[in-house]
């Protein structure tokens, strides 16, 4: 079972889920690690749920097109949506709602 560790203002909140597991839908379902992850829409739209991979980046899929859409350049430095992977193997996120807000959001059409 992966064990997850999100960072977010100065906290490292740390939990276990099961294999094949997304993070968005555990937090909407109340489980690890609601209330600490934000997230929004859950289908990689609005960007909120964004987080800096820190470690455990080498067994994730290669960003999908609405991360490329939503994230930009930002995935070179190691972003991603969580909304969009499905956990298999630890992982360590770092999230900055405050850099998500400012983020640049694209043109819709």
């Amino acid at each position: 079972m992966p064990n997850i560790v999100l960072h977010k203002c100065g906290e490292a909140f740390r939990g276990e889920v099961a294999a094949e597991t997304n993070l968005v839908v555990r937090a909407g379902i109340r489980r690890f690690p609601y209330p600490h992850l934000t997230y929004g829409c859950g289908m990689g739209k609005c960007g909120r749920c964004a987080c800096r991979v820190l470690a455990g980046a080498e067994h994730l899929p290669e960003p999908n097109w609405k991360e490329t859409k939503r994230l930009g350049d930002r995935i070179g430095q190691g972003f991603r949506l969580v909304c969009q992977l499905w956990i298999t193997h630890d992982i360590e996120l770092h999230q900055d709602d405050a850099l998500n807000a400012a983020a640049p959001r694209p043109r819709e059409g």
